[in-house]
């Protein structure tokens, strides 16, 4: 069978796609579902007043993947980030460029956590067609000289602390990012390091749940993971050295990780034209990070898809398949990896009610897939088409009929 293309469909006020093995977050069902206007009118019914009908017979489709930890004005380029000549133009540029390429493995929301010139919060307000949604932190909050500080928003004590929470929130963002501990990309700190405290992410933290905003920390070592777990942090990002105690606590306080488990990984296959430091470091952190994450597999904590992709070598696309299947080596069983990258991930960004399901009065964001991700999850790079708001953006299934 030949996947029929219809580059007319945004013309036309209904389309009903007929089929289709359609993931429940259980398993593939088949089923027929409506796009209109963007968004999904029925699932599991036939509709006899559709405008177009395309026959899905022998394809899967998935919801639109969410990466809930991206970078978009950083580049997988290790030069770009010895260029000093960056500004808001070309960041802006460049973040259009990875939200573009996003889109080629699936992905049709994200959620950056840490940008810098306010880029991600000015793409976020502009809701362009043609590039994945975007949940937008802006500048994400760190100690005076601690991790990212030098993109980030310098706050010392719990009153800056609280400031700079409402600062970026003014500005309008949807997040607000944290810095818990040292990391791997920055000099002269270590993972283990301590920054922000608990009481200054606690800070920061109501101020966006006064918002109804989520939270993420940035926290790799044992002691700041568990600071930013008892401030009530929606998301750990990283997770690198955890203890059974932090396991406890997450469980306890229902703490996401959102892993990121490519990050290092892609720096010390990568070392030849990397800072020392850096590839030290991430050789330093790889097992006990993977050993981190099948702790937390093993006990049920929830996991949503991220992977700190424009970090050195991160890229936008192949690396996000690759974080998805070293989740499935830590524990995780197919159906979990894709969960974690659309329900699990919609509902961390307070966006299950827009996205993150195939499924009635939700944005018509979804994958087709010619081969069924459950038996590999490299299906996401080999023939696909990926919608957004009902629009196809990719699509490199064989077609016929154009």
């Amino acid at each position: 069978m030949h996947y029929q293309s219809h580059k007319k469909e945004e013309s036309i006020m209904k389309v009903e796609y007929q089929n289709a093995q359609v993931f429940d977050g259980h398993k593939f069902v088949k089923q027929n579902f409506t796009v209109e206007n963007g968004i999904f009118t029925a699932v599991g019914t036939n509709n006899q007043s559709a405008d177009q009908t395309v026959d899905l017979t022998g394809y899967y489709v998935t919801p639109g993947l969410i990466n809930a930890h991206t970078h978009i004005t950083l580049a997988a380029d290790p030069h770009y980030w010895d260029n000093k000549e960056q500004n808001a133009v070309t960041k802006t540029v460049l973040a259009i460029q990875n939200l573009k390429e996003s889109l080629t493995v699936g992905v049709t929301f994200v959620r950056d956590v840490g940008s810098t010139e306010d880029v991600d919060l000015n793409l976020m307000k502009l809701h362009l067609s043609d590039l994945p949604g975007i949940v937008a932190s802006g500048s994400a909050l760190s100690m005076t000289g601690g991790h990212g500080a030098k993109g980030g928003l310098e706050v010392d004590g719990v009153d800056e602390a609280r400031k700079g929470a409402r600062t970026v929130l003014k500005k309008g963002a949807k997040n607000v990012k944290v810095m818990a501990t040292g990391g791997v990309a920055t000099p002269g700190e270590t993972p283990y390091d301590v920054q922000l405290s608990e009481d200054e992410i606690r800070a920061a933290v109501v101020e966006a749940h006064h918002k109804g905003f989520p939270t993420a920390a940035h926290a790799q070592g044992t002691e700041g993971i568990k600071n930013a777990v008892r401030a009530g942090i929606d998301s750990v990002e990283h997770a690198i050295f955890m203890d059974d105690e932090a396991v406890k606590l997450m469980k306890q306080y229902g703490t996401v990780v959102v892993p990121t488990l490519v990050a290092p990984r892609a720096i010390y296959e990568n070392p030849e034209e990397l800072p020392y430091f850096m590839v030290k470091k991430a050789r330093l952190v790889a097992k006990p990070h993977f050993a981190s994450i099948q702790k937390l597999v093993q006990n049920g904590v929830p996991i949503a898809m991220g992977t700190d992709s424009g970090c050195p070598y991160d890229d936008f696309s192949h690396w996000v398949v690759n974080e998805m299947k070293m989740y499935q080596d830590a524990g995780m069983t197919p159906e979990q990896v894709l969960n974690s990258s659309t329900m699990v991930a919609a509902k961390l960004l307070r966006v299950e009610d827009r996205v993150g399901a195939v499924k009635e009065n939700l944005a018509a964001d979804f994958v087709v897939l010619k081969n069924n991700p459950l038996d590999n999850l490299s299906a996401f790079e080999q023939e696909i088409a990926v919608y957004h708001n009902g629009r196809q953006l990719v699509n490199r299934l064989e077609k016929a009929g154009d």
